[in-house]
């Protein structure tokens, strides 16, 4: 396979995070949960969570962290991995099938500021429903509720 087929193949592959923030501690867990939507400076403005192609060489565990960390200026040190979500979504993207994982972690500090790339114009802390308002596909609002869903089962085991 060359290169260049061998890129075509990988693009089509993206990972990302969903990150959540908990704002405080509230007996109702959906209250305090806001989701991380970043705007897009090209195209149709789409709001997503951070996330981006796979690089050659890469696993798609390492991808995701790279692009939330390139995207959103959240590292590694930033997040705590939520064990147990991950989520795959596929469609066609100009006729050709796409694959996107998110897994899904907490900003541990959740008053740490984001720091946008180039490719994203805003971002937003979002509730769940205003989240899936933002995200338009079907698929990425299935994500977001799985996610909170997900949340709200941790919760209820402590």
């Amino acid at each position: 396979m060359s290169m260049s087929v061998l890129q075509e193949v990988m693009a089509l592959r993206a990972c990302g995070f969903i990150v959540f923030r908990r704002l405080s501690q509230s007996s109702v867990p959906q209250h305090n949960i806001e989701y991380l939507l970043l705007q897009t400076s090209y195209g149709k403005h789409h709001w997503t969570p951070p996330k981006g192609h796979v690089d050659p060489g890469e696993d798609d565990f390492t991808t995701a962290l790279r692009e939330t960390q390139e995207e959103a200026g959240l590292g590694e040190e930033h997040l705590q991995v939520v064990h147990g979500f991950l989520q795959e979504l596929c469609y066609e993207v100009r006729g050709r099938p796409k694959t996107v994982l998110y897994w899904l972690a907490e900003l541990r500090d959740p008053k740490m500021a984001v720091t946008l790339s180039e490719e994203h114009q805003d971002y937003r802390w979002a509730k769940l429903e205003e989240a899936c308002s933002l995200a338009q596909y079907k698929d990425l609002q299935n994500t977001l509720r799985a996610a909170q869903q997900h949340l709200d089962a941790e919760q209820g085991k402590h």
